[in-house]
């Protein structure tokens, strides 16, 4: 699957507008791998699971992957950010 390349500012631009479930996801994989910005785990499970519910087919397993290197306090922060970015968007 291609990967974008993206900086922080064009991956601020894309979240202004209505991202897709492919997005999402790609924000998912830039979180989990430190790609453009620095590794962050819960920010990776939000966009994941996010992504998820949007019908990405692969985000579901790599969001159980990334839960399993997780305590369970991230994890409910990380579904905490993801609930409170669905009732802005």
């Amino acid at each position: 699957m291609a990967r974008l390349e993206m900086g922080g500012a064009e991956m601020a631009s894309m979240m202004e507008m209505q991202p897709n479930a492919d997005s999402l996801f790609e924000l998912g994989i830039v979180y989990a791998t430190g790609r453009e910005v620095e590794a962050d785990l819960v920010a990776a499970h939000k966009w994941f699971n996010l992504a998820a519910v949007g019908g990405n087919p692969e985000a579901a397993y790599h969001r159980q992957q990334i839960a399993c290197e997780m305590s369970d306090t991230d994890i409910a922060e990380a579904q905490r950010a993801a609930r409170e970015w669905l009732r802005k968007h």
